[in-house]
C-alpha cells in the first residue's frame, strides 16, 4: 500500500510539472529573472503546491489520520543548522544557474537534452556527498 501511494504521488507530481510547463528550464530561469523578462508562472505553481500541502497537513493533524500506517514526523525540535543553510544555498544556486531541480531533471531524462545529461550526474554526486558525514 505504501509503495502504491508513493507511486501515485510521484505520477501526480510529474504530471503537475509537465502540465504547468515547469520541466522547461527556461520557465524557471524566467521566474528568477526579476530585472528582465520576469515570468510569474512558477509562483502560481508553488502557491498551488503550498496550498495543497497545507490543506492536507491541516486535515491530517485535525483528524489524526495516518497514511500507510505512518505517523507525521515531529519537527518541533528541528534546529536550523549550518549544514542545512549551506545545502539550501547550493541547491538554490544550482537551480538558478541550470534551471533544473531534481523533479524536473528526472522528468526531462527521456529528452536526452545535453543540459540534463550534465546536470543529473552532478546532482547524484551532490546527493552522495550530502550523505557523507563531515569529519572534524
Amino acid at each position: 500500500m505504501r509503495l502504491a501511494l508513493i507511486l501515485i504521488g510521484g505520477i501526480l507530481f510529474g504530471a503537475g510539472l509537465a502540465i504547468s510547463g515547469m520541466t522547461d528550464p527556461t520557465k524557471v530561469i524566467g521566474f528568477l529573472d526579476f530585472l528582465g523578462a520576469w515570468d510569474p508562472a512558477l509562483a502560481f505553481v508553488m502557491g498551488g503546491a503550498l496550498a495543497t500541502f497545507g490543506l492536507g497537513l491541516f486535515i491530517l493533524k485535525k483528524t489524526g489520520l495516518r497514511i500507510a500506517h505512518t505517523d507525521l514526523p515531529d519537527t518541533s525540535s528541528e534546529p536550523i543548522s549550518k549544514r542545512m543553510l549551506i545545502g539550501s544555498a547550493i541547491f538554490g544556486i544550482g537551480w538558478g544557474l541550470g534551471g533544473f531541480c531534481p523533479g524536473p531533471a528526472l522528468a526531462n531524462v527521456t529528452t536526452l537534452h545535453p543540459a540534463v545529461m550534465i546536470f543529473l550526474p552532478i546532482m547524484m554526486l551532490g546527493m552522495w556527498a550530502a550523505t557523507k558525514k563531515s569529519t572534524p
